[in-house]
């Protein structure tokens, strides 16, 4: 594939300008970070793993009828995305307390809520993305009251969706977070559709049996085997083979 112009890199990934207008090539890292960018490492294949989970879930939802930005995957740690304005806001379920949430509410780690709860958080590196409400949300004018509603709808939607089929494969979704984009037609009618990536990055998944962690945390957490997780993740849900994972252990496919 040709060089193409570097549009933004975050923590985990690459956009690229795309083959055609409005779209984008997203690139998957194998870099890692917590805790606001104060922790850093490098979980090899990582890249691998994410773009094809993230490419299985985003196409199962597709087909569902939550809209998101996935077109294609293009290479193994390439896919084809929609352009799209990122809203500022990210959007937390949660269903069992884990992480900040039981700091917060002293709520031991594991105890399930009595219902599923969403949090808003703003996107600010420099902040360290505070926790935010609708009223600043709607005030710094981040997102309007129809975002917002059409955000938690579709949230709740996917939650309820992943949830069943993650208990299919015997892992729990104890909690994830969502990011979101516009897309505009011709009219310039806005449209609110799901974005950025679905993956053990962006997602608590614990083993039914025995509540293993199989995602970042354990990269955060000092537990060891990360990459071993991510597999795990990706075995059950299969979509991609052992000797596939295996061939690209350790590697880093140079950058466009």
């Amino acid at each position: 594939m040709s060089r193409r112009r570097r549009i933004y890199e975050g923590k985990a990934k690459i956009l690229y300008e795309g083959p055609e207008p409005g779209t984008l090539v997203q690139y998957f890292k194998d870099d890692a970070t917590a805790f606001n960018a104060q922790k850093k490492g490098v979980i090899s294949g990582k890249g691998v793993l994410n773009n094809s989970i993230s490419e299985y879930l985003m196409t199962r939802l597709s087909e569902i009828g939550v809209p998101n930005h996935f077109i294609r995957r293009l290479s193994l740690r390439e896919q084809l995305i929609h352009e799209v304005e990122i809203v500022p806001i990210e959007v937390v379920v949660r269903n069992i307390a884990a992480g900040s949430f039981s700091k917060r509410f002293g709520i031991a780690e594991g105890t399930p809520l009595p219902r599923s709860i969403v949090e808003f958080y703003y996107k600010s590196d420099e902040l360290g993305d505070p926790m935010v409400t609708e009223e600043h949300i709607t005030a710094f004018n981040w997102a309007h009251t129809q975002d917002l509603d059409d955000m938690v709808a579709l949230a709740l939607r996917v939650n309820d969706y992943l949830s069943g089929l993650f208990l299919g494969v015997g892992v729990k979704l104890v909690d994830f977070k969502l990011e979101f984009g516009r897309v505009y037609n011709e009219h310039g009618d806005v449209r609110i559709i799901l974005a950025d990536e679905i993956s053990p990055d962006s997602a608590r998944l614990w083993d039914v049996q025995t509540n293993e962690k199989l995602d970042k945390d354990r990269f955060r957490q000092d537990l060891g085997n990360v990459e071993g997780a991510y597999r795990e993740i990706a075995r059950r849900l299969g979509v991609l083979p052992e000797a596939e994972v295996t061939e690209l252990r350790g590697s880093q496919q140079a950058a466009l």
